[in-house]
């Protein structure tokens, strides 16, 4: 796939250096930004690459491509604007957009990349990605053209079917390493040979005190768990000690790279959305709009944080929760005092005038991510205010109905929605299972059971990389099952039936 040079035209180059100006007049930290214009076939492209011009070719990305088209086609979406974490950063810009859907992309934009640089759950990204991308295209067009399009893509179908199950905080966590094994040194733990004291050492010499060494090492190495700690990133696990040959190793690596890349983005949606609406709104209303242009501004931001039934939309809880942060620190609504008075009328009209609202929002934008985000931030007060409430798909009636006001279960269930970015926690918890190489997973159930489909999936494409049978442990009608692939057949049983 090509590159899109096509620049802006010179009203738009105009107007991007006077948002730029403005933007970083704010505050705003953010890379170089390199604008392109797109008609709306070349940006359903990109966004079926995921934002990246460059990818490796598979038939996943011609799929979103076709369904991004006929979505535009019966005008169920409209793509405005596409940004790339990246040092450069590159923006996309439809070319059918008017004059002030540019200036409010523009704004966005850079707000976007001032997150991307300065939020800490971004620090570990590669900010070359752009020529990264480019790079695994080009080494698994190689793999193509040696081994045939149909074994890669076979084979990338199955990396991309696991490519979730990885660690998404272990870029974050130095982990301490595993000590080495202490030598044995205590004789009395080695089968010697019976003799006088002065024959010891003729009758046990120090070669064969060795041998008894190294063999009581094996025989601890063959009790010891493998791996001795739950491995939550299966993408490695699997990359390390799978029997794979040299060229899917590769393949697997790239697709593991690529779905680090793409994690904070999705530990952060909320956060980098409500970010960067927060700025356009603050730069387009006070600093760039024209009169004429207001209402279509108007219009169309709050499209972009309308509600609809049964959807979080992150732009708008991001976008009101970083306009509640900066009124609570501006009038020094936080601390203990504030914290313990249960007058929620005096609470309401509280202002000490702290005016520490900016230094707030920017300290919140360095080192959050969305979980922390709504734990710390997503009070009681805010819930009220906005009117939240937790939803649930009525079956008779066939629409979304209120199922309860209550804080406490309106943030719980809001929080769970985020925790390792909504999708099941699973970890390997022994590679040799039964002393028979057979990898054994275990799902942290938390109240929700697995897709019974999508395990049976997931257990045979583990398979085909690992080549032994695949066990997974979970909970299903409150009892802890088992499902097992051999490569042939799928076998669920109870864990007291396999013991």
């Amino acid at each position: 796939m090509k590159r899109y040079t096509r620049k802006l035209s010179p009203e738009l180059q105009v107007w991007q250096e006077r948002i730029k100006a403005i933007a970083k007049e704010a505050g705003l930290d953010f890379y170089e930004t390199i604008f392109e214009m797109l008609d709306f076939d070349q940006m359903n492209e990109v966004a079926s690459y995921l934002g990246f011009p460059s990818r490796y070719p598979h038939w996943r990305f011609g799929m979103e491509y076709e369904e991004m088209q006929k979505s535009y086609s019966y005008g169920l979406h409209r793509i405005y604007e596409m940004v790339i974490n990246n040092d450069p950063a590159y923006a996309y810009l439809l070319e059918s957009n008017n004059l002030v859907d540019q200036k409010l992309v523009m704004a966005h934009v850079y707000a976007h990349v001032d997150f991307f640089k300065n939020n800490a759950w971004f620090a570990h990204t590669n900010r070359h990605m752009m020529d990264e991308m480019a790079n695994h295209a080009t080494r698994i067009q190689r793999y193509i053209e040696r081994y045939g399009t149909e074994t890669v893509e076979d084979f990338i179908d199955t990396c991309l079917s696991l490519e979730n199950l990885i660690d998404y905080y272990s870029p974050y966590i130095k982990r301490k390493k595993t000590a080495p094994d202490a030598e044995i040194e205590n004789h009395t733990n080695i089968q010697k040979l019976a003799s006088k004291p002065y024959m010891d050492k003729y009758i046990n010499p120090p070669e064969f005190i060795e041998q008894q060494k190294l063999k009581i090492k094996a025989d601890q190495e063959r009790q010891r768990n493998f791996p001795q700690e739950p491995e939550k990133d299966v993408l490695n696990f699997i990359l390390n000690y799978a029997p794979l040959k040299p060229w899917q190793q590769d393949v697997l690596a790239i697709i593991r790279e690529e779905a680090y890349y793409f994690a904070p983005q999705g530990m952060t949606k909320i956060m980098n959305e409500g970010w960067a609406t927060f700025w356009h709104t603050k730069l387009m209303t006070e600093k760039i709009l024209s009169d004429s242009e207001v209402i279509d501004y108007a219009d169309h931001h709050s499209g972009t944080v309308s509600q609809q039934p049964g959807r979080l939309n992150p732009y708008r809880l991001g976008v009101e929760l970083f306009r509640d942060i900066r009124e609570r620190w501006d009038k020094g609504k936080f601390g203990k005092e504030y914290e313990e008075c249960d007058d929620w009328e005096k609470k309401k009209h509280w202002n000490r005038e702290t005016n520490q609202g900016f230094q707030k929002i920017f300290e919140v934008r360095k080192y959050y991510n969305d979980i922390t985000f709504i734990d710390t931030f997503f009070t009681e007060e805010f819930a009220r205010e906005h009117n939240f409430f937790t939803y649930k798909h009525d079956s008779d009636s066939g629409r979304y109905v209120i199922e309860s006001r209550d804080f406490k279960k309106i943030k719980e269930k809001l929080l769970f929605s985020l925790t390792n970015l909504g999708q099941p926690y699973i970890e390997i918890v022994d590679a040799n299972y039964e002393n028979r190489s057979e990898l054994y997973l275990k799902h942290r159930f938390e109240g929700v059971e697995l897709h019974r489909g999508y395990a049976q999936e997931t257990l045979k494409n583990l398979y085909k990389l690992w080549t032994r049978p695949v066990i997974i442990e979970t909970v299903a009608e409150d009892k802890t099952i088992l499902f097992r692939y051999d490569g042939s057949e799928f076998m669920i049983g109870t864990l007291e039936e396999n013991s």
